[in-house]
């Protein structure tokens, strides 16, 4: 039987604690996750607390609560249902704050899982930096660019591990696909397409403002968030539907995306954007667009993302879907798999000799060549399961957080991506082209837009950036 990491306070410690292991950072790092065990035993597990038990955060407890060397100590929530929830699926061993401030003090928590509304990401993962923590943190890792900059520096002050949850990194197919094209599979890489369609119709509803509910701690709820009156639309899981607290679907499912295209190109971001949309069709009180479509000009290549609320389309690549589309072929990639589609190699004259049934005499004229010739190998992988990638990324960080190596999905990489998303909204609002310097994170010729680029804080939340060192 596995005794709790609390009950364990009063027994004799070896002489390397797991607590000296984690805060000793980057001078521990030459132990491996094998001389760890070797070190401390079985029974020496992180303690892991979890902030937010919503759809995501409740996969987390479960896969964290699953690793024999992880026990979720500690759980956090404003609403109150969810925290009983929560302490159901532990057990009654574990710890339970309303404040999550009191989590951040709990000497049981090693590392911080952040599952909460965007609008928390980035204020909650440096505090608990700042508390001693690893964090395992969800995208959309912020809710405007400046504030990636902000974690990154606070992470790398205090020492801390900090994995981003795109667990697509951890994924053993997409580690294949990122060989494949990097190994030149398609060829140059020319363009990528990103969509993610579906029909909501006719939206979620007016429903007028009201009070909060008394199981919800709303002012806690809203944190650094503009003060706003309490309307169930801005709540409980609907908060993505509106600006002071998410940046829509081009934030939500953007930043997986656009992480895998990052990842997989190396690029540190984006040299102009445009974006256009708007919430047209969906008959609702919700503010961020139903239909949205970016450009993003990266060095080399150019992507394009569409998002459809109000229209779920004919051939949708699913939730997470991408094609990148190389010179010799394309490779289709999603959470289920992927599949490498050759092109066909042929003489530019016959290409354009057979166009509608060819040309008459003076035009191009079909030449003999031979059949069946294709520019590369087509290949095919069905292996990937979305469940598996949440477990691997949750064992990553665990690692990590033992050898104080970069954990798979790193903050920094999170950051950027982060940003070109921010930077399609931000060109969406101003009905203008944004251009970027990546390297200065500094948006150019454009003083109203980069005024977008940071948001106030609300009070007394706006206290503890300053507490941080960030303003």
């Amino acid at each position: 039987m596995n005794t709790p990491t609390h009950a364990r306070a009063q027994k004799p410690q070896p002489e390397l604690t797991r607590r000296r292991f984690i805060k000793a950072g980057t001078a521990a790092a030459a132990l491996t996750a094998v001389s760890w065990n070797r070190i401390l035993g079985a029974n020496e597990r992180v303690g892991i607390g979890v902030i937010g038990f919503g759809l995501v955060g409740r996969i987390h407890t479960r896969n964290f609560k699953a690793r024999p060397d992880a026990q979720v100590v500690a759980v956090s929530e404003a609403y109150r249902p969810r925290m009983e929830a929560a302490g159901e699926l532990v057990g009654g061993h574990v710890a339970r704050y309303p404040d999550f401030r009191k989590l951040l003090e709990d000497k049981n928590v090693d590392a911080v899982v952040v599952a909460t509304p965007d609008h928390w990401h980035a204020l909650m993962s440096m505090m608990a930096c700042a508390a001693g923590k690893d964090v395992y943190v969800e995208k959309p890792l912020t809710l405007f660019v400046r504030e990636g900059r902000w974690m990154v520096e606070v992470a790398r002050r205090h020492k801390r591990v900090v994995q981003v949850g795109t667990q697509q990194r951890s994924g053993r197919h997409y580690q294949r696909a990122r060989e494949l094209i990097r190994a030149g599979r398609i060829g140059t890489l020319v363009s990528v397409q990103v969509n993610y369609f579906r029909n909501v119709s006719p939206g979620f509803g007016r429903p007028p403002d009201r009070n909060p509910p008394s199981d919800l701690d709303y002012d806690m709820w809203l944190g650094p968030a503009p003060q706003r009156a309490y309307n169930p639309n801005r709540a409980i899981y609907h908060f993505r539907w509106f600006w002071d607290y998410s940046g829509g679907q081009m934030t939500n499912l953007g930043q997986h995306s656009l992480d895998v295209v990052h990842w997989i190109t190396g690029v540190p971001g984006a040299q102009a954007l445009i974006s256009a949309g708007g919430r047209y069709f969906l008959d609702d009180n919700g503010e961020v667009p139903d239909t949205q479509d970016a450009i993003i000009e990266y060095p080399g290549f150019r992507a394009v993302c569409q998002w459809r609320e109000c229209a779920a389309g004919v051939a949708a690549t699913g939730m997470g879907g991408l094609e990148f589309h190389g010179t010799k072929g394309t490779l289709a990639l999603g959470r289920d798999g992927f599949e490498v589609f050759a092109d066909k190699k042929e003489n530019p004259t016959n290409i354009v000799a057979r166009i509608i049934g060819g040309h008459p005499v003076g035009g191009p004229q079909p030449v003999p060549e031979p059949e069946g010739q294709y520019w590369t190998e087509p290949a095919k992988d069905t292996s990937g399961n979305w469940r598996e990638q949440y477990v691997e990324h949750a064992r990553n960080f665990l690692d990590c957080v033992k050898t104080r190596k970069e954990p798979n999905s790193d903050l920094e990489s999170g950051h950027q991506v982060a940003t070109v998303c921010h930077l399609a909204n931000i060109s969406l609002r101003t009905e203008r082209k944004i251009r970027w310097d990546a390297q200065k994170e500094q948006i150019l010729e454009d003083t109203d837009a980069a005024k977008m680029l940071a948001r106030p804080y609300r009070k007394p939340w706006d206290a503890e950036l300053r507490a941080l060192g960030m303003s």
